[in-house]
């Protein structure tokens, strides 16, 4: 939110002259608005016009952290690096006193991530009974008050296709489903790359794309073509640009996204290395998806340790795991890079013990990296997963 028309600030402090006349009052203002919140980190400009000689300054707890003079022609332009946490102020200062010209409050992007997410099988049952929002009641407010909530989506959300053959497990659900993940969970970000992207094929797939577009959640992982399905999506929030990219280790015969075939983006080391890159010029953090791993596994395999290394060393600042249907392991390789291993079910039935364990995980996103971290515990009755104590 912003706040709305101009910010024009006049005070006479009657301080007196030689004669016993006030002085004339200071006037400033500021072009456009400012933000309500930045992240750190994020540069701070501010332009307007105030009256020449004036100082403008940002200030933080009452110390000046950049200042500039208004010039003859009574325009100014200030930027500040705002690397600390708290509230931030625009002042202009004269002979004529002090005006405030607005405050901007420094916190972290908060991300709310979650694991896998259907929408067919006992969920899709439960949608049918309950409605759609029913999967989202314990949890939808935690991940609506994030600044951006993204989940893997294991599925489609079609009323079309057919199963494909070989497998044991297909998974399509409603299109009410993505309206309510959006509305209920405020979903912004669903990566597509896994093992039941194709399970009604590309035409289902591509349903799923665009329904899911037209609810306003981006998909990362998929797509009409390999390109497509490699392609970055960038959110902007706080002043910063997060960008997310996604990948499938494991993907049955007809899966992958190829030159002119629909499906996931492979895991590929080579491919994440450039990708991952590639985002970096175009956003301050990059957020990396790969459906990984062995079901059920505790411990993290060998091509787990490939891919999250070949992320992280081209740049990534977060890679959020998906598969094993059960959590694995949070860990911090650098002060400012996270990688979550799995993240285990979420909307999702569980199927083995253990696989109704899950959480949210809530990451603190700066220019620079990872900030904070803390796992929301949440257990999964029926479908539904709820908030632990």
């Amino acid at each position: 939110m912003v706040r709305s028309g101009p910010i024009i600030i006049a005070i006479s402090l009657a301080l007196s002259g030689a004669t016993g006349a006030p002085s004339a009052p200071l006037v400033a203002q500021l072009d456009g608005h400012l933000p309500v919140w930045l992240a750190p980190g994020v540069t701070l400009a501010a332009a307007g016009s105030a009256d020449p000689g004036s100082v403008i300054a940002v200030e933080r707890a009452g110390v000046a952290i950049a200042s500039t003079t208004v010039g003859e022609d009574g325009r100014f332009s200030v930027r500040a690096v705002l690397s600390r946490a708290g509230p931030h102020r625009v002042t202009a200062t004269s002979s004529a006193g002090l005006v405030s010209l607005g405050t901007v409050l420094v916190r972290p992007l908060r991300l709310a991530a979650v694991g896998d997410v259907t929408f067919g099988g006992p969920v899709g049952e439960a949608i049918a009974a309950r409605g759609a929002a029913y999967p989202w009641q314990s949890t939808g407010r935690i991940l609506r008050g994030a600044d951006i909530a993204t989940a893997n989506l294991e599925g489609v959300v079609s009323t079309r296709g057919q199963p494909v053959p070989d497998k044991e497990f297909h998974f399509r659900g409603p299109p009410s489903a993505l309206t309510a993940a959006r509305r209920v969970a405020g979903l912004d970000v669903m990566s597509v790359a896994n093992n039941h992207t194709l399970d009604f094929g590309p035409v289902a797939f591509l349903d799923t794309l665009r329904i899911a577009r037209r609810n306003g959640i981006a998909t990362v992982g998929g797509g009409a073509n390999v390109v497509v399905a490699r392609r970055p999506v960038i959110v902007k929030r706080g002043g910063m640009r997060v960008a997310f990219l996604g990948y499938s280790d494991v993907r049955p015969d007809g899966f992958t996204a190829a030159r002119s075939i629909a499906g996931t983006a492979p895991a590929d080391a080579a491919a994440i290395r450039v990708d991952v890159v590639s985002a970096r010029r175009r956003a301050d953090v990059v957020i990396v998806w790969v459906h990984w791993g062995a079901e059920l596994a505790r411990r993290v395999d060998s091509r787990q340790r490939r891919f999250a290394s070949a992320a992280l060393n081209a740049g990534a600042h977060a890679v959020l795991g998906s598969h094993p249907h059960v959590l694995q392991n949070v860990v911090r390789p650098t002060p400012r890079a996270l990688v979550a291993w799995s993240l285990g079910n979420f909307v999702f039935a569980p199927h083995s013990p253990g696989t109704e364990r899950t959480g949210i995980l809530h990451l603190d996103l700066a220019r620079d990296g990872v900030r904070a971290h803390r796992l929301q515990r949440a257990r999964i009755v029926g479908v539904q997963p709820r908030l632990v104590g």
